[in-house]
């Protein structure tokens, strides 16, 4: 198992965990004093108190936990959080509230999920053509029935 190192920027402060061995993402907690309160349709900033350091070659992911989302809707204003390895800064969540009633997020309450996760860094070529598919240029619900 690889190993990501994690620094504490307050004592209180929790490391990221997994809920299973199995699991993929690993819940990452709210370092607030006292409750958040976040308006329908609102966002706040929520502090976690941590700052890691992402391998090289890998991005860390940010994802709703989907029990938060489906029963309290509290998700990430922006879907997926996009944590760079070169990133040394706080790790912040932009919770989006997207119930239609106020929503609060307690100190040490579990706001979303972390996935580290290796990516392809790439050279982006202009060209003229590209090559065929079965698919071409069919989008939105066109392989669908």
């Amino acid at each position: 198992m690889q190993k990501v190192a994690v620094k504490k920027l307050d004592k209180r402060a929790k490391l990221p965990t997994y809920g299973s061995d199995a699991a993929a993402g690993a819940d990452l907690y709210a370092l607030c004093d006292g409750e958040i309160s976040i308006a329908a349709g609102e966002t706040a900033m929520i502090h976690t108190g941590i700052a890691m350091e992402i391998p090289e070659g890998y991005a860390g992911l940010v994802y709703a936990r989907s029990g938060l989302a489906s029963k309290r809707g509290l998700a990430p204003a922006n879907k997926v959080g996009v944590i760079d390895a070169d990133y040394r800064g706080e790790i912040m969540v932009a919770l989006h509230n997207h119930s239609g009633a106020t929503q609060t997020v307690a100190d040490g309450e579990r706001i979303a999920q972390l996935v580290v996760a290796p990516f392809l860094h790439v050279d982006f070529a202009e060209a003229d053509e590209l090559s065929d598919t079965a698919r071409g240029a069919g989008g939105f619900g066109s392989t669908g029935k």
